[in-house]
């Protein structure tokens, strides 16, 4: 606590940010001392006027005292930078969070984390492949790390959940709130296996330039960074350059050429990202810190799926389902591509997809399953 109510202080200062924070405590030597320092010391620190008000404004007092109130309730946690329980891997990253907003289990956050993140717009492939590598990643002693946003952060979580897995959460918001909203029963299942965390007081409302900031946090507290899929504008790429600049690693695995969802993916590749085909790959680079690992590949691991069928195809099924590939195309596309009448495709379409021979990717598109 000794170190807490200043640290808190410091967060609730405008214009002092973690960088600013971490240059204050080299030239002053304690948090506390930053924040018990007098005016004048303050500006030959090189302080504005500005900054030295607010960190000892009326306004800074009560929000420190509404952060101390949430931390009162059964399961939240405040860990200053200065704690023994805040972990040592955030630690060493350039501008850690003074404080960490915790929910959950803080002792989670010191196990070995790998960070699985991806688009909020996944096709149905990518959101197997982000749940299966979760799922058999947690069985091989990682710890999980995501955001939480649609997409492929929730199929991370779910997936490690479904096995009882450790799973972090880093939120970009207060955590008096959920975001987003529809993950409210997520958000409470992650808590109950991990924690979820946030270096955003409480009160913080979602606003587009905190997700960038929180993205740090998730490479931070992890040992590498797996892209699953992200278009060339995406804040998963994001985390995959604070990855980098952490020096952590940065793995990343290839779609189809034609696919917006893996054209980030492939330009992390050409920039030095390791080509992930299967988890074992993973494992390869980071297994020396892991307990134990098998070989893996998603095939080999996926849920249950429907067992093709066993009636053959006739030569029509045949001939469409020849025009179908690995990346999503519409049904006009594969009425040219196959050459069979247009009254006859969307129902040879419903079939091969009952059957398992084809997966629905939104849209109005079809691509061939795994």
């Amino acid at each position: 606590m000794t170190e807490l109510l200043p640290c808190l202080k410091l967060v609730h200062t405008k214009g002092i940010g973690p960088k600013t924070a971490i240059k204050l405590f080299e030239i002053f030597g304690s948090y506390k001392a930053i924040t018990t320092a007098s005016a004048e010391t303050l500006r030959n620190s090189g302080l504005s006027k500005k900054k030295i008000e607010s960190l000892s404004s009326k306004e800074s007092e009560l929000a420190v005292d509404v952060d101390l109130r949430w931390a009162e309730a059964q399961g939240n946690y405040l860990l200053a930078i200065t704690s023994p329980a805040y972990p040592e891997q955030l630690k060493r990253i350039p501008d850690p969070p003074l404080v960490l907003y915790v929910k959950g289990d803080p002792e989670v956050l010191q196990t070995t984390q790998l960070a699985i993140v991806g688009s909020r717009n996944p096709t149905p492939s990518g959101t197997e492949t982000a749940f299966e590598f979760a799922k058999y990643l947690s069985q091989m002693g990682l710890t999980i790390t995501s955001g939480m946003a649609l997409g492929i952060d929730a199929a991370a979580h779910k997936g490690t959940l479904t096995q009882g897995g450790l799973t972090v959460a880093v939120a970009a918001t207060g955590l008096d709130r959920v975001y987003p909203a529809r993950h409210e029963s997520l958000a409470h299942s992650i808590i109950e296996e991990g924690a979820i965390v946030s270096e955003m007081p409480i009160g913080t409302r979602p606003r587009a330039e905190f997700f960038p900031r929180r993205n740090r946090i998730i490479s931070g507290l992890s040992l590498g960074t797996l892209v699953v899929e992200a278009a060339v504008q995406s804040g998963s790429l994001s985390t995959a350059r604070h990855s980098a600049e952490q020096n952590r690693e940065v793995f990343s695995i290839p779609g189809s050429i034609h696919s917006p969802q893996s054209r980030g993916c492939h330009h992390l590749i050409r920039q030095g990202a390791k080509l992930v085909e299967t988890a074992d790959h993973i494992l390869e680079e980071i297994g020396a810190l892991v307990s134990s690992h098998k070989p893996f590949t998603p095939a080999e691991n996926t849920t249950e799926k429907m067992e093709k069928s066993s009636v053959e195809l006739d030569d029509s099924y045949q001939q469409l389902l020849a025009a179908i590939d690995f990346s999503p195309q519409s049904i006009d596309r594969l009425i040219e591509r196959c050459g069979l009448p247009a009254k006859d495709v969307s129902s040879m379409l419903l079939i091969l997809e009952l059957d398992g021979h084809i997966t629905s990717a939104g849209g109005g598109k079809y691509m061939r399953s795994p």
